[in-house]
């Protein structure tokens, strides 16, 4: 059946330019509606989210008209006319940053038509419809250019690899130490009311030792999980932001690797917990094991201000009941100074060489810290690096109530890009290429092009399981047998075929990778902590990991054309196949050869068989593949 009214956003024929824009940019709209439904005058209704007024350029007659209604009701004029449909064209301008959003009303002979949008942004008729967003950030939003087609290598500290042949020193909290490198981690399983205090002694001179091995996977940037004092394995109940964890080394310790990593083209980012702290800490001090007059101890303590006391059984507001990570008030003047001052958190550890920061549980932050982040992050560096924790769409993120802008230039650069994660997972899981367009698609269509350059595209983190497991295992496994659970050599083949599909989806799409450690060498393991077993230095898959350094290679190397916008260029039932620059790429993940007369100078990369034929391409079953095509027909 024919739509009555044809508009689709993700086309620039229809708006233009695609996707978010920044301020002042003149944004032109096309909506065509067929005849037969005798259209008299068309309008825009655009709102902005969350005030009371507005203001816009429309078609440059009038200059910032501000509007006392949040919502304003512009009218298209009519621009062609053909035996078949009315074509209408309006042209503004938003001067402001901020979520916006709209839809149509059609005035016809018939009456009126109320037009939103479908979960592709092509228009539907009907009432109560998802309206379209326009995302507009400021015009000075900017972005590191260093990381916009690098690597992105994350590090679990106390896995990945030691390097010290000194004895761990002593600490004020009770560890438990493995023995043995190769030993599983432990969990509530093994001990009670298990607190994940069990160590394996993995260090900054580990990976110091290791940055030639990242250095041959392309890795650019290194993604830190917490290396502060703390009392468990993961430290994201951070006792001292000022030294680093004994077991880890000192701070001599990471200026040096800061020093050498540069040295090898690598930077390096931090995990900033700013919304908690542990109990056990300087600052709280509730196991008294820290002379420091913490919050919990006394009324008088320098640090009471940042906590919340109240009459709950815990006696203070804490991290999701957590009663070992005490939540701390953020705008807090001192708390605030202590983060972000001239002598604060963020400038100390960007003094001895850190890159940037990656916000845990940016949600859970209020907007007024996350603007004195930025500047301060920024005043000190205007090319460093501010990322958030968001695992939903971060151009409209509510939390408790409130839409986040995240995005718009005053508070993140970017975040990690969890719907993709989900989405190229079940893409070569399912073979649903529409969903995987969809998702593609809305976050390209939603996020500034500075934060679309420098998302984080993971396939695993330390939050979930490891992608060779989601990629191999299809059946569910009971929490009680996932300690001791090893893949089959089918789930491992099939986890293998599945991920090297997903890796250079992930390496090809805007944005830049980030690999967990270990993924490369076909570490497994379902969610914390059996995600985060030791690297296996031992037991390498050695295919899989050269697998990695082709692919890393092959995108660095082509950097020019990974710069360049995504354009799709073929959905079919497990098949994606899109431009960058002047590259193809074409993943398969169905059970059927792929056949395409594309124009084709070279093959730069396979995964699996793929050829080049009189005819165009072939990209056999379960295989992907990366071409250049001739430059008469990019």
């Amino acid at each position: 059946m024919e739509q009555s009214v044809r508009y689709d956003a993700w086309d620039i024929a229809c708006k233009k330019p695609f996707g978010a824009v920044s301020t002042g940019t003149e944004i032109t709209i096309r909506l065509h509606v067929v005849k037969s439904e005798r259209p008299r005058r068309a309008y825009i209704i655009l709102r902005k989210d969350g005030v009371k007024d507005m203001t816009i350029t429309v078609d440059k007659f009038y200059s910032n008209v501000t509007y006392p209604d949040p919502m304003r009701k512009i009218l298209f004029s009519q621009v062609a006319s053909s035996f078949h449909s009315t074509t209408y064209e309006v042209k503004f301008s938003v001067e402001e940053a901020g979520l916006y959003f709209y839809r149509f009303e059609v005035e016809t002979q018939k009456g009126t038509l109320f037009v939103g949008s479908d979960k592709n942004a092509r228009a539907v008729v009907g009432d109560f419809l998802p309206e379209w967003q326009l995302t507009v950030y400021r015009d000075d939003f900017r972005t590191p250019q260093f990381l916009q087609t690098g690597i992105m290598y994350q590090i679990f500290p106390d896995r990945f690899y030691r390097g010290s042949q000194e004895p761990l020193p002593p600490t004020r909290s009770p560890r438990i130490i493995h023995k043995s490198w190769d030993e599983r981690p432990l969990y509530n399983g093994d001990i009670p009311n298990y607190e994940a205090t069990d160590f394996f002694g993995g260090d900054l001179e580990g990976i110091r030792q290791k940055l030639p091995y990242l250095k041959e996977l392309g890795v650019s940037l290194i993604y830190l999980n917490p290396i502060f004092e703390s009392a468990s394995n993961h430290r994201y109940n951070t006792a001292n932001y000022m030294a680093i964890d004994p077991y880890l080394g000192s701070e001599e310790d990471f200026k040096r690797l800061c020093r050498e990593a540069a040295e090898s083209g690598i930077r390096i980012i931090l995990d900033g917990v700013f919304s908690h702290t542990g109990s056990d800490s300087i600052y709280f001090d509730k196991n008294g094991r820290y002379n420091s007059n913490g919050a919990w101890e006394s009324h008088d303590s320098p640090y009471y201000s940042w906590y919340r006391f109240n009459d709950s059984p815990t006696g203070y507001d804490c991290w999701w009941g957590f009663p070992t990570l005490p939540n701390v008030n953020e705008t807090d003047p001192g708390y605030l100074d202590f983060i972000c001052g001239n002598e604060g958190v963020l400038r100390h550890w960007m003094r001895a060489g850190a890159f940037g920061w990656r916000l845990d549980v940016a949600d859970e932050l209020p907007d007024e810290f996350l603007y004195q982040v930025r500047d301060c992050v920024k005043d000190y560096d205007q090319d460093a690096y501010i990322m958030g924790e968001v695992w939903e769409d971060a151009s409209n993120k509510q939390s408790y109530g409130i839409r986040r802008p995240y995005l718009l230039g005053e508070q993140l650069d970017s975040v990690m890009n969890y719907p993709w994660c989900n989405a190229i997972i079940s893409f070569v899981c399912s073979g649903n290429a529409e969903a995987f367009y969809t998702s593609v698609m809305t976050i390209l269509d939603h996020y500034p092009i500075p934060a679309i350059a420098t998302m984080m595209n993971p396939l695993s983190t330390h939050d979930s399981m490891r992608v060779l497991t989601a990629l191999g295992v299809q059946h569910d496994v009971p929490g009680a047998e996932r300690a001791e659970y090893r893949m089959t050599q089918e789930e491992y083949r099939l986890g293998v075929e599945r991920l090297r599909l997903a890796a250079t989806l992930q390496y090809t799409l805007p944005g830049y990778p980030s690999l967990y450690y270990g993924d490369e060498i076909g570490m497994y393991g379902f969610s914390d902590p059996w995600n985060r077993r030791t690297f296996t230095w031992d037991k390498i898959d050695s295919g899989l990991h050269d697998f990695y350094v082709r692919l890393g290679k092959m995108r660095r190397e082509n950097s020019a054309d990974f710069s360049q916008e995504l354009r799709f260029f073929d959905l079919d039932t497990g098949v994606i196949a899109y431009t960058r620059g002047s590259l193809l790429i074409v993943v398969n993940a169905s059970q059927n050869d792929y056949q395409w007369p594309a124009m084709i100078q070279s093959l730069l990369f396979s995964a699996g068989n793929a050829s080049i034929t009189e005819s165009g391409i072939l990209v056999s079953r379960m295989s992907a593949a990366v071409f250049r095509l001739r430059k008469e027909y990019d």
